[in-house]
C-alpha cells in the first residue's frame, strides 16, 4: 500500500495508488490520449467492477480515475504528482466519499488541473490510466495489502474494460492489467536493467520512495551522481579531472592515445546526458556541478 504524503488527509483517510496498464501491440497508432467526461465515467465504472471483483473491500472505498493514459515516467515521479492531482481534485467534490466513483474526463479537449499527458512521452508501448482508492485505514489497509501481494500476478482487467479502453482511446491493446505503483516501479527497474540503466535505478527509487533521503551513484566508469535535497547533482568533470578519476595512469604522449582519451571522455559525457535525461523524465531536478582537477568531487556534490 502506498500512502500519499502526508500519511492521512484531513479526514484521516489512506490511499492506494495504482493504474490500469495497457500493453499496446507493436507500432499500432494511438488515436486519443484522453476521452470525454461521459467516456471517463463509463471506464471508471468498469474499473470499479474489476477492482471489487478482485478485492470486495474495494467497493467500500472511493475510486478516482482520469480518462487519459500516460507513459510510466509520468507516473513514477517524486510525490506521485498525477495521483496527488486526482486526490486533490476529488477532495473538492461534494458528498460522502465512501463507495463513490469519480472520473475526470476532457471538456472541449482539455483535462482539469495538471492532468494533461505530456506529448514528449507519447508513443510508448505501455500506457497507464492512474487511479486512487481512498478510505479510512480499516478499510484501505486490507485492500492495499492484497493489491501489493497479488495484483501483479492476478490483476488482469476484465475483457469489457480492455475493449472499452481500446475503443475509447483508439489503440490496439494486447494485454490490460492492474498494477500498484510499487509493481510499476519493479517492472521499470527490470526494463532499465535490460536497457543498461540499472546503476541509475537506486537513485530514482530513492527519489520515489524516500525523497528526503540521500543516494549515490559512485561506481566508475559511471558518472558520479548524488541525490540529495530533492535533486540529483551530477559531477561535470574537466578533461583533466575526468582523467584523474576515470583514466588513472593514462599519460598520452602520442596522437593516437590522445584521440582515444578524447573519445572516451566524449562517451562519458554522452552517458552523463543520458542519465540526466532519464532523471528529468522522472521529474527529478538535475543540477550539474563543475569539478576541476584536484578538487574532491564527493565534497562538491555533498
Amino acid at each position: 500500500m502506498t500512502e500519499l504524503p502526508p500519511a492521512t488527509d484531513a479526514a484521516g483517510n489512506l490511499h492506494v495508488l495504482g493504474a490500469l496498464a495497457l500493453e499496446l501491440a507493436g507500432d499500432a497508432p494511438v488515436r486519443d490520449n484522453r476521452v470525454s467526461q461521459a467516456q471517463a465515467g463509463e471506464l471508471a465504472a468498469l474499473i470499479a467492477a474489476d477492482l471489487a471483483a478482485f478485492a470486495p473491500g474495494a467497493a467500500e472505498l472511493e475510486l478516482v480515475i482520469v480518462g487519459a493514459h500516460y507513459d510510466p515516467v509520468e507516473v513514477l515521479r517524486p510525490g506521485w504528482p498525477l495521483h496527488r492531482e486526482l486526490d486533490d481534485l476529488a477532495a473538492r467534490a461534494p458528498g460522502s466519499s465512501r463507495g463513490r466513483v469519480i472520473a475526470f474526463g476532457a471538456h472541449e479537449g482539455g483535462l482539469p488541473g495538471a492532468l494533461t499527458p505530456q506529448p514528449d512521452f507519447a508513443g510508448g508501448p505501455l500506457r497507464l490510466v492512474p487511479f486512487v482508492l481512498t478510505g479510512d485505514p480499516e478499510r484501505v489497509a486490507p485492500v492495499g495489502d492484497l493489491f501489493e501481494h497479488e495484483l501483479l500476478e492476478r490483476g488482469m482487467a476484465g475483457a469489457a474494460t480492455a475493449l472499452a479502453a481500446q475503443s475509447m482511446f483508439g489503440l490496439q491493446v494486447e494485454h490490460a492489467r492492474y498494477l500498484t505503483v510499487h509493481d510499476l516501479a519493479a517492472m521499470t527497474s527490470l526494463q532499465y536493467e535490460h536497457a543498461g540503466l540499472a546503476p541509475l535505478w537506486p537513485v530514482i527509487e530513492t527519489a520515489l520512495l524516500a525523497p528526503d533521503a540521500d543516494a549515490w551513484l559512485d561506481t566508475p566508469p559511471e558518472p558520479l551522481v548524488h541525490y540529495t535535497d530533492g535533486e540529483a547533482r551530477i559531477a561535470m568533470f574537466s578533461t583533466q579531472a575526468w582523467q584523474q578519476r576515470y583514466a588513472v595512469g593514462l599519460d598520452c604522449i602520442t596522437d593516437e592515445c590522445r584521440q582515444r582519451a578524447f573519445r572516451q571522455h566524449a562517451h562519458f559525457e554522452a552517458r552523463q546526458r543520458q542519465l540526466a535525461a532519464v532523471l528529468q523524465a522522472h521529474g527529478v531536478p538535475v543540477n550539474f556541478v563543475h569539478c576541476d582537477a584536484g578538487a574532491d568531487a564527493l565534497d562538491a556534490l555533498a
